[in-house]
């Protein structure tokens, strides 16, 4: 039944006040001692207009007061609760309009009885029907599913999600990974699903390396809300893991100490190093642009490149007659080169002074620890020791146990490969790209390449078919344009001084104090098709998060039965060496 038709009845839960201006944004609603209105409900109402008919105004609660009508001074509540000040308890809703049928942006009249939303109704409140494709993100505090326009994040019309809040508290992590199930197993993507994929980086700790497992704490509550989203409480079925090899161990076995299966080593041999020109992704610091010895690793990179070849089929690279297999030797090559009077000006650049040099020097140097187990020739070749999201739907890279500079390495050169893939490939599939930390790499001062790719995924992703789904403790600490260009912003708990910030303008003021509130699991969501960002709440999650919650086989793996030796729960490694060694 529509808003117009009804008058009477228990659905009515107040009539629009006339002490205050109603606008057709901002209306107020005087509250039926009977009912109630709390944040987030969603109202609606209509009134007539001339010459046009009814017109239905729909919102939802941004803010709910309660006063003493009849009160003058704060005292007076001790006289009212005696019977000696006559006075009533009056509560009032302010609601911020969501949409207006049909489109009259008029405001509505005061006396007009106002009706709690709910199913069909509710959905058109919120503009879930003009939604051809929904993506279920989590319930409303009415227990009703709450959706996300697809349309605004494969890049149909727009593409790239935000995700701010405080770590640990605000879940941001998790969010992200219940959208990619939400993505995927939802069946929104249609027959897109088939070249869907997502590219994960973790950089706190194992967490994400048991993705594939069940959660042993999740309840039939729990399931419950999977099941109100058309969701199944699955973990993730299509996973492959990648970590780098343990310093000094010269098999490749990942660097992984709380799963001990399925998790395949990653490195770049010499010969990529040089040919593909990785060097500026050694100095991917933000302050290194600024820096005159940029110039040099240019220069350098180039000389490796055009001066060098592939020797062997180990990945040594040969270059002025010397062999280079480990990242030790590259480094006091080019270091001899760059300070020898007779190569410097080739190597290092004709115009290039011995300070700059010297600062070029200290710099490579130091990215001896951190670069070292990932660049080098002294491992058997195998043919997926590059991270690769070819052959499985989701893509976990983990970065926990690198140093800052191995971290910014790896994340730009991965990201680089991805984005040249995607180039060739064309638009027709998805890659979800989920990076953490984002302040990071794309702080809002400076430059340095892995910001500069960043900004490009942000920028021109959404015709290429990537994702980035982007979370950082700080917003206003990332750069602007990557924001700017994200559709869905969403925020998790905040800290005060963050919330004040003008990032967060999308924000009502009620939402940003409720976001330095907010308990995890609860977050506010914004899309261009909606004016009002909704409160949600994810389930808890399917999939295992930590070793001590993995439960059972992995998804689509063996069952050993209750006998089985509980190794056997772990996968297969199909990147496990055929002939290991005796030790």
């Amino acid at each position: 039944m529509g808003a117009a038709e009804q008058d009477t009845g228990d659905a009515v839960v107040g009539r629009v006040a006339g002490t205050e201006d109603a606008t057709p944004l901002v209306f107020r609603v005087a509250v039926s001692p009977q009912a109630y209105l709390q944040l987030d409900d969603v109202v609606v109402t209509s009134r007539e207009v001339p010459g046009a008919g009814p017109v239905t105004v729909a919102g939802v609660v941004t803010e709910v007061t309660a006063r003493h009508e009849g009160a003058q001074f704060a005292s007076d509540v001790f006289l009212i609760s005696d019977g000696v000040l006559p006075a009533q308890v009056q509560e009032t809703a302010e609601v911020a309009t969501t949409r207006t049928a049909p489109e009259m942006w008029v405001p509505p009249r005061p006396g007009a009885a106002v009706y709690r939303a709910t199913d069909e109704e509710r959905n058109r409140a919120l503009c879930f029907d003009r939604m051809d494709r929904k993506v279920p993100v989590g319930l409303g505090r009415d227990g009703e599913p709450v959706y996300v326009d697809l349309d605004f994040v494969d890049g149909a019309r727009g593409a790239h999600v935000s995700i701010s809040g405080i770590s640990g508290v605000a879940t941001k992590t998790s969010f992200a990974l219940f959208l990619l199930h939400s993505l995927f197993r939802s069946g929104v993507l249609g027959r897109r699903a088939t070249n869907a994929r997502a590219l994960v980086f973790s950089v706190k700790g194992e967490d994400l390396l048991f993705l594939d497992a069940p959660n042993t704490r999740l309840d039939g509550d729990a399931r419950k809300r999977y099941d109100q989203l058309g969701l199944p409480a699955e973990p993730f079925r299509s996973v492959a893991f990648f970590a780098p090899p343990r310093p000094g161990d010269l098999t490749g076995r990942p660097n992984v100490t709380g799963r001990t299966g399925g998790v395949g080593g990653f490195w770049w041999t010499i010969a990529e190093f040089c040919s593909q020109e990785l060097l500026q992704y050694v100095f991917a610091d933000v302050e290194d642009e600024r820096n005159q010895y940029t110039m040099v690793v240019h220069q350098v990179a180039a000389r490796l490149r055009s001066q060098g070849t592939a020797a062997g089929a180990d990945g040594a690279w040969s270059v002025a007659g010397r062999l280079l297999r480990t990242y030790d030797e590259l480094v006091e090559f080019v270091v001899g080169k760059v300070t020898d009077e007779d190569s410097r000006w080739e190597w290092a650049g004709p115009a290039v002074g011995t300070g700059t040099v010297n600062a070029f020097v200290r710099r490579l140097r130091s990215s001896l620890k951190a670069i070292r187990p990932l660049v080098r020739a002294d491992l058997p070749l195998r043919t997926q020791h590059p991270v690769s999201t070819e052959g499985q739907q989701v893509t976990v890279v983990d970065l926990h146990t690198l140093p800052d500079r191995g971290q910014r390495f790896v994340v730009g050169v991965v990201l680089r490969a991805e984005t040249e893939r995607k180039e060739a490939a064309g638009p027709g599939g998805l890659l979800f790209t989920m990076l953490d930390e984002l302040n990071r790499y794309a702080p809002r001062e400076g430059s340095s390449p892995i910001k500069e790719l960043v900004l490009d995924i942000a920028e021109r992703g959404r015709s290429l078919g990537i994702i980035l789904i982007g979370a950082q403790q700080t917003a206003s600490e990332v750069e602007r344009r990557v924001i700017a260009n994200s559709s869905v912003k969403v925020v998790g708990r905040l800290d005060p001084a963050e919330a004040g910030r003008p990032e967060y303008g999308f924000l009502p003021a009620s939402q940003r104090v409720r976001a330095t509130l907010a308990t995890p699991g609860a977050m506010f969501v914004s899309q261009p098709g909606i004016p009002v960002p909704l409160a949600v709440e994810f389930p808890f999650p399917a999939w295992a998060t930590r070793q001590s919650e993995r439960g059972g086989p992995p998804a689509g793996g063996p069952d050993p039965g209750p006998a089985g030796d509980p190794f056997d729960l772990l996968p297969a490694d199909p990147f496990a060496d055929p002939d290991p060694p005796p030790f």
